[in-house]
C-alpha cells in the first residue's frame, strides 16, 4: 500500500478550487471541532448540525476567494463559523443560503445522530488550551472565543498587533500538532 503524504489544510484548500475530493479531506479534518463550536453555544443539537452545514457549505463557495495568509486555515474556517452564528442569533433562525445555493437537502437528525453531537462537543478542545503556553492560550481565548480584534487585544496585553498575531498562529499550529497526534495515537 502507498504512503500518501499528508497534505496541509492551505494545500487542501487550493486543490480543492479544481477537484472536490480535497475540500472532502478538509471537511472531515475539521467537521467535529466545527460541530462543537456551534453545539457549545445554541440551544439544541439540530440547530448546531445546520450551522456546521451552512459554514461548511459557505466555506465550499468561498474556496476560490481563500488566500493563504499567516493565520492557519482553520481560522478562516472559523470566521465563517462566527460569522454564520452571528447571522443566526440576529435572525433568530440558521440561515440557509449556501446550502440551497448548492442544492443541499436539509438532513434529518435520529436519536444516535443527536447523542453523536452532544458527545462532540464535550471533545476536549478546552482541555487542549490547556496545555499552551499562556500567552498563547490567552491571546486564542480573546480572539477566537471571545471574538476580539487584533488591535483590541494588543491593547489589553500591552504589545503589538503582530505579537498577538504571532502568539495566535502558534497556539493555533500547536493545537492542531495535538489533534493531530491524538487522531493517531
Amino acid at each position: 500500500m502507498k504512503h500518501e503524504v499528508r497534505r496541509s489544510d492551505t494545500q487542501l484548500l487550493m486543490e480543492a478550487r479544481t477537484c472536490a475530493e480535497p475540500f472532502g479531506v478538509f471537511y472531515e479534518r475539521h467537521f467535529a471541532s466545527v460541530l462543537a463550536f456551534f453545539r457549545r453555544r445554541v440551544a439544541g443539537p439540530e440547530d448546531a448540525f445546520d450551522l456546521a452545514a451552512e459554514t461548511f457549505a459557505a466555506a465550499l463557495a468561498s474556496v476560490p476567494r481563500f488566500r493563504p495568509g499567516p493565520e492557519p486555515p482553520q481560522a478562516w474556517l472559523f470566521a465563517i463559523a462566527r460569522h454564520k452564528l452571528n447571522e443566526a442569533l440576529r435572525h433568530g433562525r440558521v440561515q440557509d443560503e449556501a446550502r440551497r445555493q448548492l442544492a443541499m437537502q436539509p438532513i434529518e437528525l435520529d436519536e444516535e445522530a443527536i447523542e453523536i453531537i452532544e458527545t462532540t462537543a464535550l471533545a476536549p478542545a478546552v482541555q487542549l488550551l490547556e496545555n499552551l503556553t499562556p500567552a498563547q492560550r490567552e491571546a486564542i481565548e480573546a480572539r477566537h472565543l471571545d471574538e476580539r480584534g487584533y488591535a483590541e487585544i494588543a491593547a489589553a496585553l500591552r504589545c503589538s498587533e503582530s505579537v498577538v498575531r504571532k502568539r495566535v498562529s502558534r497556539g493555533l499550529a500547536a493545537l492542531q500538532a495535538q489533534l493531530n497526534e491524538e487522531r493517531t495515537s
